[in-house]
């Protein structure tokens, strides 16, 4: 049993984190990073590469730009360390940031780690709670000057989501780069199966010291993962002279999870039109010029995206959007790669598919029918009941389960099938307090947010209409 370590405990410790620096070095095609972080006496020097197929060309104006987004990357990083101790003072030596990025970075930490102050129950709005400082030189750093310009980047997770933004970039034709974050196998049959030219890789790795502090019992949890590979895009982009960096993020992520100390958490908050648009107003502002950031489906919610996946059933032996076939633990289990089976994402999944997909096709990707197992009913709530905390994954909206319920059970009824268990309970407990679901089935199907960045005129190649 490990004991955990207390809040107080450990801000007390280690009242000071420090970003002291970072290194690169570039060999033709690969560029190889270490960040390091300092907590007293404890010295993180994570690691990160990015490999390409065409060699890496900076010219000498771009080299102090380069530098700049590298301390950027930093900036991300930093938080996956930080997190263990929640220190009240972060120091900033790796690089220059004036009042008004800062300002930024405490934006950014405050909205991106609500879950893990959630979850650590650690009050994280009070005055002071946790400063900024920069002791880094200042400095005028200019913008990287990208040119020669052309194609997407495309990140590849493996999910339905990541599909489907292969196949709207096919129907625009556009030149798709996979971009790859630890490639696993699930990625590498999904960039196989969209018939894609082989990925830009980076490799991250988390410090073996910072799992034992997590085995240890220093605190843990959520880091906004988006955020971070928003600013590894930012990079690879600007290194191999892509256009377009391309996220799969929806209009759905915009909605929070629950309410704590008077703030909305959201577990997705870098994946929300808020981030979105920060990012792409400070990158503009302080690091590239001609970089086009956007998430291709955010004018749509998840159930429109899974009714375009269900279009394209080549994906559907080599998608994975279970996360915890992706979990170690810290370090104490080995990754299973395959659905779960009883999670709130896999059974969220298995809800947004289920109007669009047969039974048997179902079966064949989940391996069983969720719906008929009367232990996932707790985490059928939670996906639906406002009074609930929504399950803390990257999971849709409450009304858009409850109408992927609804036609599901609809489709039962018209054809004279026995309800499965969840849809059984659904019709008894759930559906008499939402009378009008018939009426918001349009409203969400058919949906078009235009709360985007996405041009008007790609509209017509994502073929939502549903009648």
């Amino acid at each position: 049993m490990v004991n955990k370590k207390s809040f107080s405990q450990l801000r007390s410790e280690y009242p000071v984190f420090s970003y002291e620096s970072f290194s690169y070095d570039i060999k033709e095609n690969k560029i190889s990073i270490s960040f390091h972080f300092l907590a007293n006496d404890i010295a993180f020097n994570p690691k990160i590469s990015i490999e390409g197929v065409s060699a890496i060309r900076v010219s000498k104006r771009n080299v102090l730009a380069l530098e700049n987004i590298i301390f950027h990357l930093g900036m991300i990083e930093m938080l996956s360390y930080w997190k263990a101790f929640c220190s009240q003072r972060i120091v900033i030596k790796a690089g220059y940031l004036d009042g008004k990025q800062l300002d930024w970075w405490k934006d950014i930490l405050l909205n991106g780690m609500g879950q893990y102050f959630f979850e650590n129950k650690i009050d994280f709005t009070k005055d002071g709670f946790v400063e900024l400082v920069c002791e880094g030189e200042k400095r005028e750093v200019p913008l990287f000057e990208m040119n020669r310009l052309s194609g997407v980047l495309l990140p590849i997770g493996g999910g339905k989501d990541s599909a489907t933004s292969i196949e709207i970039c096919k129907k625009m034709k556009m030149k798709v780069i996979p971009f790859a974050l630890n490639i696993n196998k699930n990625m590498k049959d999904m960039i196989k199966a969209g018939s894609l030219p082989d990925p830009i890789v980076a490799k991250r790795r988390i410090e073996e010291n910072l799992l034992e502090l997590n085995r240890q019992g220093y605190l843990n949890g959520h880091t906004p993962f988006v955020a971070y590979l928003s600013f590894l895009g930012l990079l690879s982009a600007t290194l191999f002279n892509k256009k377009y960096f391309i996220l799969s993020n929806e209009k759905s992520s915009n909605e929070a999870n629950v309410v704590f100390k008077g703030r909305e958490i959201n577990h997705q908050y870098s994946k929300t039109f808020d981030f979105e648009k920060k990012f792409r107003n400070y990158v503009g502002k302080y690091l590239a010029t001609d970089f086009e950031y956007l998430s291709l489906l955010r004018p749509l919610y998840e159930l429109q995206i899974a009714r375009i996946f269900s279009k394209h059933p080549h994906y559907f032996d080599v998608f994975l959007s279970c996360n915890e076939a992706q979990k170690t633990y810290s370090g104490t289990k080995e990754k299973t790669e395959k659905w779960c089976g009883s999670c709130s994402k896999c059974l969220f999944v298995f809800i947004v598919l289920s109007p669009f997909l047969s039974k048997k096709e179902l079966f064949l990707i989940f391996d069983k029918d969720l719906f008929a197992d009367k232990d996932l009913i707790p985490i059928m709530i939670e996906l639906v009941d406002e009074k609930k905390v929504k399950p803390l994954e990257c999971v849709g909206t409450r009304k858009e389960c409850l109408i992927a319920l609804y036609l599901s059970w609809k489709t039962n009824n018209l054809l004279g099938q026995k309800q499965p268990e969840l849809l059984a309970y659904f019709e008894k407990k759930v559906m008499p307090k939402h009378i009008n679901l018939e009426k918001e089935v349009d409203k969400v199907l058919n949906n078009w947010d235009k709360k985007s960045f996405v041009p008007e005129e790609w509209r017509d190649n994502y073929n939502i209409k549903y009648e």
